[in-house]
């Protein structure tokens, strides 16, 4: 195989001797694609975030799609089903009216749980990738090809779900929190907080924030709302919330995590954001430049 790979090498390069200057025109329109789409891609964001928004979570949808069915991927299209199937019916749940007492809960606990999965695998993924570097796994007598593909393939599915897991989560958390009635995007509540009462999901804080919760603990945010963990945690960190849902103060993610051990998934939240602009929009701007090349005939 290593022969007959230097022997196409060599093919490749006698094909395109004497193209240097295609090849410098080539790169050129690659250098000012991008840049012009990132010009773009931003300005769009800023004037018309919501359309932006469902324009790219559509892509992140169907664009590893599309490659994986065409590469027969048969273990990613069956995660990507019953990833599709459990997110619609939760999204179908997020949007009904009137919505049910349990809904907001059911939503935050499945995001949450997508998160979490999706956040041990990237890191597991990355952890075997790494030690493949270094050579631990010839202490198992694995091949480093078969090693660095697991761990690769683990990374992936880790930055994959958690993209789309983080969008979907933003946009149920809009629409259920717009539905409660105290949530609303020109930043003025729509109904009067009762101090036991949480302002995502409505319903009343049984345990104190002084005291340990079994299930899920009460947390107390610097503008002095409190909410349930579960609901808190989806706001600020899942959906991308940095602020009370309340009365829209900045959220302190550090005083509000006291457990150092969770700073970094804010942290994996920015890791996500830049995946999506390469998952979404990297193919489409790569097919955009093979068509500018194909028009002015440059191979």
């Amino acid at each position: 195989p290593e022969e007959k790979w230097r022997v196409e090498h060599a093919k490749m390069h006698a094909k395109h001797k004497g193209h240097e200057a295609m090849h410098a025109e080539m790169v050129l329109i690659l250098i000012v694609t991008l840049v012009v789409a990132q010009l773009v891609l931003v300005q769009w964001k800023q004037r018309h975030p919501k359309s932006y928004n469902l324009v790219t979570l559509f892509q992140m949808w169907v664009v590893p799609l599309y490659f994986t069915t065409k590469l027969h991927w048969w273990r990613f299209l069956s995660t990507w089903f019953v990833f599709s199937v459990i997110t619609a019916y939760i999204s179908f749940r997020a949007t009904r009216k009137p919505l049910a007492c349990t809904t907001p809960r059911l939503v935050y606990k499945w995001f949450l749980l997508l998160y979490k999965i999706s956040y041990a695998i990237g890191i597991f993924g990355y952890s075997v990738v790494m030690f493949t570097l270094f050579g631990i796994n010839l202490i198992f007598r694995i091949k480093p090809e078969d090693a660095m593909d697991f761990g690769v393939s683990l990374l992936f599915y880790g930055l994959y779900y958690g993209v789309l897991g983080r969008d979907f989560a933003e946009m149920c958390a809009d629409f259920m929190a717009s539905t409660v009635g105290y949530y609303s995007a020109s930043g003025m509540p729509t109904k009067h907080l009762s101090d036991n009462i949480c302002a995502v999901c409505g319903q009343p804080i049984l345990v104190d924030v002084s005291e340990e919760g079994i299930i899920e603990n009460t947390y107390r945010l610097s503008c002095n709302h409190v909410f349930h963990e579960f609901c808190i945690r989806g706001w600020c960190i899942v959906g991308k919330k940095q602020m009370c849902p309340y009365c829209k103060e900045k959220v302190d993610l550090k005083r509000m995590f006291s457990n150092p051990w969770e700073r970094p998934h804010v942290m994996y939240g920015q890791l996500l954001d830049w995946l999506r602009y390469l998952v979404a929009w990297q193919p489409v701007i790569i097919g955009f430049v093979q068509g500018i090349n194909y028009v002015l005939g440059l191979e």
